[in-house]
């Protein structure tokens, strides 16, 4: 397979406003009347007065925006890059984030408190798509791998909380030349450093890269995507900060492969989605001891499916025999999403909080699938309550229920989910943590029984973790039991279960070696699942036992130069050919190994100008070495013919030139605290 190459340019314009004095915000992280150890966004285990939370910061794991863009084969991609963090699973065929055992469907991404419905763009098979999200619009990334709070629910694996900036730095225009993207943005920044807005537009085509380059599939609409985004910012009162941000998209893409049930014939498959994302939050201090917190969200979405065989010359064909009778056909989805919350916190002494809060979801859907009609409308309540205590020195509880009520299903649950923290003398600390997730089917068996149930996984885990001097070392084993998953066959039902085990490692350093930052991870996962259309409990197809990775993040100041280097690796995945008489065939795909090296040459092209500039040359290449990666294998309908799951190329290289004026990354790119 050839090697796909990008070459590109990008330039940023902007421009400085005079430092004036700024007005406190009521932070979320920030109590009031307490002195705390600054939190630089995301990136700390918060310390306060002396004492310490027992919170996700304290049992997750946190990344910057800097981060997602610079390890070496993320590509700028949140999932891409969380996915060099323990617990998380190397998927390379599809979109999203499998956590310890669970499908991608299990982990949730929340904006600012709201949920963000759909991250990436419209699926393809075999070909994981983007996510629609800069990385950049957040003051960090919290990943959760489990034992996360009663604050947010619908996801029984993990939980990705972003939080989004509040103001930036500077005003600032953006413009960027590729060859198959073109994008121009502005943020604005209102003198009195008070408010700001800001938008962006972008377009994408891979069509001419694709006709220099072959790809395994036959691309032969697109990949096209076009894409916008707009937000403003606003300062209220002293304390208080309201925001809104608004993205919306269009995607197209079509592609044929061989048929695998007959030679002379192409199976074709299109996808267009139109997306629009919008959320509204604020926030502000009550007095002395109060906080507020409301968010409100809205989407809309359109998914169409297309499905086309047809001959060598491009005709379109038509079997009334199996299994052709079923390749040709179409499926349009609508689907309108929205989302209101409030949280109130009152802030006791001492550190010690509580939290109270409800949120209400509304998703409609509406489509069709050849000649059936696709309907449904669910309105899902949820109340919840947590609170902070402090019950010694060194030993403090986060404890917390969740209450959720979903009419589609017409069911009421309750979610206990406590956690501990001790923290040492050293400096180390262990966290206990147990709660109860649950989560709605996916409304793809909604749309077939609505006499279905919540599925449920139950968390255990323990973790110890210690942090100082540029170092974090955490080591956590943990214990999920699923109850309620669906099966497909003979009819939808909630007679699944399974449970997920293992045992994670995870060492940072930013001390021992000069101007290097580097992370080491390893992940041991033991789990079994009965669901969808298993026929007993197997080793599910998207788990991995052993998966480690690498980053490497090494500057070089005698020539301004960044080098980042990442490794990946991963066991075989289990493989089945499931039919109605059981498994007929099963396996193990060979291990995934991947080698990723992304170098950036800094400079100034600007050195006398009275902006700051930030600039340089990157380049990359992902798989340096090649290795054929096989994620899984495809069956024709009687089983005799089996075809490996492979990315589309196996290599990626990328080159291009990114400059910047008036807003000067280099402390940011360069001192990236842990």
């Amino acid at each position: 397979m050839k090697t796909c190459s990008i070459i590109g340019f990008l330039l940023l314009f902007a421009v400085g406003t005079p430092a004036q004095q700024k007005t406190p915000v009521a932070d979320s992280t920030v109590k009031p009347d307490t002195t705390i150890k600054s939190t630089r966004g995301l990136r700390e285990v918060v310390v306060s007065a002396g004492a310490f939370e027992a919170s996700d910061k304290a049992k997750g794991a946190a990344l910057t925006p800097i981060d997602a863009v610079t390890v070496a084969g993320s590509n700028g991609d949140i999932s891409q890059a969380l996915r060099s963090l323990p617990g998380a699973q190397q998927i390379g065929e599809q979109e999203g984030l499998f956590v310890r055992g669970g499908t991608s469907d299990e982990t949730k991404q929340f904006i600012d408190g709201t949920l963000l419905r759909t991250p990436n763009y419209p699926a393809v098979p075999g070909v994981p798509q983007y996510a629609r999200i800069n990385p950049f619009l957040f003051k960090g990334i919290l990943f959760s791998s489990g034992g996360y709070s009663a604050l947010y629910g619908q996801a029984m694996s993990s939980a990705l909380i972003l939080e989004s900036v509040d103001l930036p730095e500077k005003t600032s225009a953006s413009f960027s030349i590729f060859p198959m993207n073109l994008s121009a943005g502005m943020q604005c920044l209102a003198p009195n450093n008070r408010s700001s807005y800001g938008a962006k537009i972008s377009y994408s085509n891979l069509a001419l890269y694709n006709s220099i380059v072959p790809q395994k599939p036959d691309f032969y609409a697109g990949p096209a995507y076009l894409d916008g985004n707009a937000n403003f910012r606003i300062r209220t009162g002293k304390t208080g900060m309201l925001k809104f941000y608004s993205n919306w998209g269009y995607s197209d893409v079509g592609l044929n492969t061989p048929d695998i049930d007959s030679s002379a014939l192409r199976a074709g498959f299109r996808v267009k989605g139109w997306n629009s994302y919008n959320n509204l939050s604020f926030r502000s201090l009550l007095g002395n001891n109060w906080k507020i917190e409301l968010g409100a969200a809205y989407s809309y979405n359109k998914q169409q499916n297309s499905y086309l065989l047809s001959d060598a010359k491009g005709d379109p064909v038509h079997l009334p025999a199996v299994p052709f009778l079923y390749k040709n056909g179409q499926r349009t989805i609508n689907t309108n999403f929205a989302q209101a919350r409030i949280l109130l916190t009152h802030f006791f002494s001492q550190g010690q909080a509580l939290r109270v809060g409800a949120e209400q979801f509304y998703t409609h859907d509406q489509g069709n699938a050849n000649d059936s009609a696709l309907r449904l409308t669910d309105h899902l309540t949820a109340v919840f309550a947590e609170g902070d205590i402090y019950l010694a020195n060194n030993l403090a509880a986060k404890a917390g229920l969740r209450m959720e009520y979903a009419s589609a299903l017409g069911k009421v649950v309750l979610a206990p989910r406590v956690s501990f923290a001790y923290r040492l003398h050293n400096g180390g600390q262990f966290n206990l943590a147990y709660g109860i997730f649950y989560q709605e089917p996916a409304n793809d068996f909604l749309y077939q029984s609505r006499q279905l149930d919540f599925s449920s996984a139950t968390h255990y885990v323990l973790n110890y973790t210690r942090k100082a001097s540029n170092r974090l070392f955490r080591v956590e084993a943990y214990y999920k039991q699923y109850q309620r998953l669906v099966k497909t066959v003979p009819a939808p039902d909630n007679n699944g279960k399974g449970y997920a085990q293992g045992v994670e490692l995870f060492w940072r350093d930013k001390k021992t070696f000069k101007n290097l930052d580097y992370w080491v991870t390893y992940t041991y996962l033991d789990t079994k699942r009965n669901f969808l259309d298993y026929p007993y409990s197997i080793h599910p197809s998207f788990a991995a036992p052993h998966t480690a990775t690498i980053a490497i993040k090494k500057f070089l100041p005698d020539i301004n130069t960044s080098v980042n280097v990442s490794w990946a690796f991963a066991t075989g995945r289990p493989y089945y050919h499931i039919t109605n008489n059981g498994i007929t065939d099963q396996g193990t795909t060979n291990a995934y190994n991947t080698l990723n090296l992304h170098v950036a040459y800094l400079c100034s092209f600007f050195k006398h100008s009275r902006w700051k500039d930030f600039s340089g040359i990157a380049a990359g290449i992902n798989n340096i070495t090649g290795t054929r990666q096989v994620f899984g294998y495809n069956y024709s309908y009687n089983g005799q013919i089996k075809e490996a799951i492979t990315p589309p190329a196996t290599r990626s290289v990328f080159i291009g030139v990114f400059m910047s004026l008036g807003i000067d990354r280099t402390e940011d790119f360069l001192n990236n605290d842990l």
